[in-house]
């Protein structure tokens, strides 16, 4: 890593081939393997794995103790919080080898995964989607979505601000996030963000 604005801790490994971009923070006891590319303004705290076959966009912040498996995309500016979990294997077997069975997860750009929540493989997150803390995704998740429990169900829609919109869950209606002034229409059970 010959960046200078890339700051690397000496407790953590980053494997030879690894991509990390301008600005990003590699914190302690940190491992990157040699497939990993990560984006700029990236911070990867304290234990953090990162897999071969993982992409992390620009300005996610992955929180102590994540292990971002093979498999698994990140887009801009996700928030994984502290203990959270990805799996890459469906039915996993100490015994059985299926590795060529790993399930691709998505997170799209904008969402927040909460503290140790869990997000069974081969699931899309939409943008800008909120994972609640201790939720378990066992299915997809649309754009804007709040959703809590175990299972995850969702119980409301957030904007890009983080903070929960004034809107049924399904159905037609129209808010204003009060923060930013950027208005959502809801049609049925999408959520749409309208250029205020």
């Amino acid at each position: 890593m010959s960046d200078t604005s890339i700051m690397i801790h000496p407790s953590a490994i980053v494997d030879e081939g690894a991509q990390i971009g301008a600005g990003s923070r590699v914190w302690h006891f940190v491992h990157v393997c040699s497939g990993a590319r990560i984006g700029k303004g990236v911070s990867l705290g304290q234990n953090v794995f990162v897999g071969n076959r993982v992409v992390i966009g620009d300005h996610c912040k992955v929180q102590n103790n994540v292990s971002v498996y093979d498999n698994v995309t990140l887009e801009d500016g996700v928030f994984c919080g502290p203990s959270m979990v990805f799996t890459n294997v469906y039915n996993p077997r100490s015994l059985i080898e299926r590795k060529s069975e790993y399930r691709d997860t998505l997170v799209k750009k904008g969402a927040t995964l909460g503290a140790n929540c869990t997000i069974v493989c081969g699931v899309t997150i939409g943008e800008y989607a909120f994972i609640g803390a201790g939720a378990v995704i066992n299915k997809d998740v649309p754009a804007y979505a709040l959703m809590v429990g175990v299972p995850a169900r969702q119980i409301g829609w957030m904007s890009q601000y983080g903070e929960q919109l004034a809107l049924p869950l399904e159905g037609k209606g129209e808010t204003v996030c009060q923060h930013t002034g950027d208005r959502y229409v809801l049609d049925d059970k999408r959520l749409t963000r309208v250029n205020a």
